[in-house]
Order: structure tokens, then sequence, then C-alpha cells
């Protein structure tokens, strides 16, 4: 009994701080300044786009997903770095964008949300094997699990989510003067965390600036790849002008630029790569899920970077200090 109310004390103490960080953790980022930053952008952006209830479900999905993480006493190091959060901050900001506001789709928001803290723990005992994180798929696949529910069970009708049919290569009319190109290069750092809005990736960017210049560089650049090819090789001019090809690259460049990888040219080169790969590998998703009308969500960031990861070359170390 002891015990208990000492963890009750210790967890209600810190429990800002891991909310925080577990915010952070979505782009790897072990710093409570980071998601705060990153908080103000999500709240920013969706008051602006008039979808305010995708900020709120952000920080429900948070504190879900956190408090199951401490009910399930899961190790407290986890608690502490906020990886018990970034997975429940994201079914947060997808459930709002893609379902329509019911009392079911909150009460289908905080079950999913606590379901990722199960699921990651489990996939980290398997994918541990080989010496890999589940990265954000817990949340891909509990909310995809979810969104196809929601086809079914009109308690919580799939309101936005695209109409199912085969994928087509319609390019569209795009403006690319410099000043709109700045602004497609921010959305796809805002889409992270499904907001179309330039100045939440000014946000962002600041966010991991705070952390780690390291990772800020990577998040551009990874950003930047993904536009310049969506561009080059025609991708539908909408998906392009809202960041859509931008945000799993952006996890990718900074996965494999700025935190698994060491800090070698050829490192670089690699992840580079990867996020080149991971492009890609978006509009083949794009293109499968269709059909369905799912979403991708982050999931070709998680296959992109399990696939380079999985090599385990020598130039994957650790990182020196940043």
């Amino acid at each position: 009994m002891a015990f208990d109310k000492v963890f009750i004390q210790a967890s209600v103490k810190e429990f800002p701080r891991t909310v925080a960080r577990g915010i952070g953790q979505v782009m790897f980022q072990d710093n409570m300044w980071t998601g705060i930053l990153f908080l103000a952008g999500i709240f920013w952006g969706a008051y602006e786009e008039g979808f305010p209830l995708v900020a709120w479900g952000a920080l429900v999905g948070v504190l879900v997903s956190t408090l199951a993480g401490y009910i399930l006493r899961l190790p407290d190091k986890h608690g502490a770095n906020g990886l018990w959060g970034f997975n429940g901050v994201l079914v947060g900001c997808a459930f709002p964008t893609f379902l329509a506001n019911t009392v079911w789709m909150w009460i289908a928001l905080i079950l999913c949300s606590a379901l990722t803290t199960v699921a990651q723990s489990g996939m980290d005992n398997v994918l541990g094997r080989w010496k890999l994180s589940s990265f954000t798929f817990p949340f891909v696949f509990c909310t995809w699990i979810f969104l196809l529910s929601a086809r079914l069970f009109a308690g919580f009708p799939a309101e936005y989510m695209g109409t199912p049919e085969f994928a087509h290569g319609h390019v569209g009319h795009i403006d690319v003067g410099f000043g709109y190109l700045v602004v497609y290069w921010l959305r796809g750092i805002s889409q992270v965390f499904l907001i179309k809005s330039w100045v939440t990736g000014v946000f962002f960017l600041a966010g991991l600036a705070v952390s780690s210049w390291r990772a800020a560089l990577w998040a551009a650049i990874g950003s930047a790849i993904a536009l310049a090819i969506a561009l080059l090789w025609k991708a539908p001019g909408i998906d392009v002008a809202n960041g859509l090809y931008g945000f799993s690259a952006v996890l990718t460049a900074i996965a494999l630029g700025a935190t698994f990888c060491n800090f070698s040219w050829r490192a670089a080169l690699w992840a580079v790569f990867g996020t080149i790969a991971t492009v890609f590998i978006q509009a083949a998703m794009n293109a499968f899920f269709a059909p369905m009308g799912l979403p991708t969500l982050t999931g070709p960031f998680c296959l992109g970077t399990w696939i380079f990861l999985l090599p385990a070359y020598k130039f994957f170390q650790p990182k020196t200090a940043n």
C-alpha cells in the first residue's frame, strides 16, 4: 500500500511533463518544450482550419494513452520519456479528422487511444528481436480498425473519409511560385499531426529546433525532398498543395538522419535514400488503400524506416550529443 501511494504521488508530479514529452515523441523528441510547441501548433492549425475538435481530440488522446501506461504499470522509463503518449495524440488528431462528431466517436477515440498503448507494448516486444521499434504503427493499425468499422457502425459515421474508388493520377493545376512552394513545404511538416497549416509547420520546426537542430534540419529536408519528387513525378496537385506527400517523408528523414544513425556522410546519404523511397511507398499505399477509402496515415513512414533500418549497417550507431 505504501508503494502504491509513493507511485501515485510520483506519477501525479511527473504527469504533465510526461504528457508533453509524449507529444514531442511523435517526431522522436524527448523534450517537454517541444511537446508544448507541437500542441500550440496543433491548436493554431485546428482552429485556423475550422476543426477545433482535432486539437481537443489530440489532447484527449495523449492523456488517455499516457494514463493507460500508468494503469498497466509499464516500464517507468518509457513513461518518463513520453513513449506512452505519442500514438494516442495521433489517434486524437485522426478521429475528428475522418469521423463525424458524435458521442460514440469520442468513446471510440478513448478506446482506441488506450488500445495503442497495449498494442505498442506487444509490437515492441516482437520487433525488439530485430532491434526495431514499432514507431507509430500502433496508431496506424488501431486507427485503421476503427475507421473500417465506422463504415458499418452508424454511431460514428465516416463522414470525412474518402470515397472508395480506384486511384487515378489526375495531376490538376497547382501554383508553383516560390511563396506557394514554401506553403506546401511547411504543410508537409504540419501534416504529421494531420494539420494543413503552414503556420503550424513553423511551430513544429521551432519545437524540433528547441530539442535538436539536426532533427529540425532533417524535417525540413524530408519535406523538401517529398515536395520535389511529388512535383517531378506529377502527383495529384491537390495532395501536393495540402502537404500529403510530406509527412511520412519528414518522419523517415528525422528517424534516419537524426535519431538512429550516426552523423556521417554515409548515414546522411542513407537518410536521403530512405526519404526518397518513403515518398514512393506513400504513393503506392495511397493507390492500394483508395478502393477502401482508407487513409495511409503514417504507415509509409513505418514501412520505409523499417526497410532502411533492418540492414543494420555499421553506421547504425548511437548518435553523439547534439
